[in-house]
């Protein structure tokens, strides 16, 4: 049985706060592995400058290379269309019965799981785990999810270094021509100049 952590996004582009949120997950909940699972289509939001899944995926790849830690889940994007982590849990569970899943996710993004699809099916499949960030306190976060599902949730919680990215501000110093060396893993950098991506 393994413990396995999914720490799910679009990734467009991967960048340091990703890489050190599944780090410090993997370490603080003594999880054997955590993959990066980038969404085929985001079902909430638009990506701006999307290079695409295959590329998004390959730079996930770069991200969390020389870590054995770390991984990446092709999942969602072999499967194509629209992304609900219910689907991607069940069909991790189905080929792994005995494996432990933890859904690795923000304290803000968790304030928002009672509006997911199937929160509840979330819940039966897998431990959730919450990266403690200001603007998102662990009493709200708890009370938020005790209110929608009772004693069901019971997240687990770890620290998480305030690490000021976003993908979003990687790709808008991109567009300025501004360096973005040190905001991500440096093969992801590289990887970025040398195909030209999210350039106007």
């Amino acid at each position: 049985m393994a413990r396995v952590g999914i720490l799910g996004g679009t990734f467009n582009p991967p960048h340091m706060a990703h890489v050190v949120c599944a780090s410090e997950a993997a370490a603080q909940l003594d999880l054997d592995r955590v993959l990066l699972t980038p969404v085929a289509v985001p079902p909430h939001k638009d990506s701006p400058m999307d290079p695409g899944p295959t590329e998004r995926l390959a730079l996930c790849r770069l991200a969390v290379a020389g870590d054995e830690r770390l991984g990446v889940c092709d999942l969602e994007i072999v499967r194509g269309g629209p992304s609900y982590t219910v689907d991607t849990l069940r069909e991790l569970h189905a080929r792994d019965p005995d494996d432990h899943l933890t859904f690795v996710l923000g304290g803000d993004i968790a304030l928002g799981l009672p509006a997911w699809h199937e929160p509840e099916t979330v819940l039966g499949l897998a431990t959730l785990a919450v990266a403690e960030r200001s603007g998102a306190a662990r009493r709200d976060i708890q009370e938020r999810l005790e209110q929608a599902f009772g004693t069901m949730a019971a997240p687990r919680f770890f620290d998480m270094p305030r690490i000021d990215i976003s993908s979003s501000m990687i790709r808008g110093r991109l567009a300025a021509g501004r360096p973005i060396r040190y905001l991500v893993p440096d093969a992801v950098a590289d990887r970025i100049n040398q195909e030209g991506l999210y350039r106007p």
